[in-house]
């Protein structure tokens, strides 16, 4: 188990800016994968808020940047900036994000990649509840 890593170490690790740098913690993390949290789902001032929800689609984001924290912890050496290229087998167990009342709980688990990019298993759920899961790919710009 490693130390929790805060806000601070978020945004001086993440390309994500301000609001959308949407992790509160990383709570624990290794070479097979990453533990985070998030609180702000919850917020009418969420960037990726439309009208008076925010969707499920957008826990994909949340795993995302995880597997960007997972990442800047695991490199050898800078892997240069990374883009999300592909989600597969995704499934929603809900239809938003905004009304779950417990912070979001994300993993992320690396399944493979290389120099060019990375592919991650994802879940997010909120006091045990499922939300989302399913895959992303991770392409590295060099």
């Amino acid at each position: 188990m490693s130390a929790p890593l805060g806000r601070d170490w978020l945004a001086a690790n993440l390309p994500h800016q301000g609001a959308m740098n949407l992790l509160d913690e990383i709570v624990d993390w290794n070479d097979a994968g990453l533990r985070a949290v998030a609180s702000g789902h919850r917020s009418p001032a969420h960037p990726l808020r439309r009208g008076d929800e925010l969707p499920v689609a957008c826990a994909i984001e949340y795993a995302a940047q995880a597997a960007a924290a997972h990442g800047a912890l695991i490199a050898a050496a800078p892997s240069g900036p990374g883009m999300l290229v592909a989600v597969r087998g995704v499934e929603f167990h809900a239809t938003r994000l905004d009304d779950t009342a417990a912070a979001l709980d994300i993993s992320v688990e690396p399944l493979g990649g290389g120099e060019s990019g990375v592919i991650y298993r994802f879940d997010v759920s909120s006091a045990g509840q499922p939300l989302a899961s399913g895959r992303l790919t991770v392409a590295f710009a060099r």
